[in-house]
């Protein structure tokens, strides 16, 4: 798809895998795959090192068996989550992404990965972190400290 993001990092699932749910990207998310790709270049461009791929497309069905959210964007490949270790720790690799200019459409520090999202066309640029337990997200980038 690009130079560093490929249809297979797209579609891969270890849970997928290991539960014989099929993660096939729909022909008419390819558009919404490749905008996504693209813009991880850029990601990639400001960290300046690999990025290793948890989770980016998920088929409705893959998506309700992980219990994700029922709007997922990762459910129309708008999504990634994602670490940068060789960057450093997620925290601070949202952090460098939060001050830099990407135009995503939403950052979610999750504690030991970030999630971000892209849509064509709409840069909300709303940076959340998420709470410990089920209470839902705060608004803004949070470290492990409250602060």
């Amino acid at each position: 798809m690009t130079p560093h993001f490929s249809l297979e990092e797209v579609e891969h699932s270890n849970i997928a895998e290991r539960m014989g749910i099929p993660n096939k990207l729909p022909l008419h998310l390819a558009a919404d795959a490749l905008f996504t790709a693209c813009s991880m270049e850029e990601v990639r461009r400001l960290l300046g090192k690999p990025i290793p791929i948890s989770s980016w497309y998920r088929s409705p069905r893959l998506n309700s068996y992980i219990g994700g959210a029922k709007n997922s964007q990762h459910m129309l490949a708008q999504a990634v989550d994602f670490i940068c270790p060789a960057f450093g720790t997620p925290y601070k690799v949202a952090e460098a992404i939060r001050n830099s200019s990407i135009q995503f459409d939403q950052l979610i520090y999750e504690y030991s990965w970030i999630h971000i999202s892209f849509v064509a066309g709409r840069a909300r640029r709303e940076v959340l972190t998420k709470q410990h337990s089920s209470k839902g997200y705060l608004h803004g980038l949070v470290d492990k400290k409250g602060r």
